[in-house]
């Protein structure tokens, strides 16, 4: 997998794990471990996404 096609695919993920948690937020009787849970997968996924822009860093 190319890296624009890994990060397009990590985008779209993001947007489904944020559409997922609005529904969620707007659903009084959502568990709130779950809503915690999808903030943590967004962002995971935000995070992985702005390592692969970035690119390795040096130490």
């Amino acid at each position: 997998m190319s890296l624009a096609s890994h990060l397009e695919e990590l985008q779209r993920k993001h947007g489904d794990v944020e559409r997922q948690l609005d529904e969620a937020m707007n659903h009084p009787s959502m568990d709130d471990l779950q809503i915690v849970a999808l903030k943590r997968r967004k962002l995971a996924l935000k995070d992985e996404i702005e390592k692969l822009r970035t690119g390795p860093t040096q130490h």
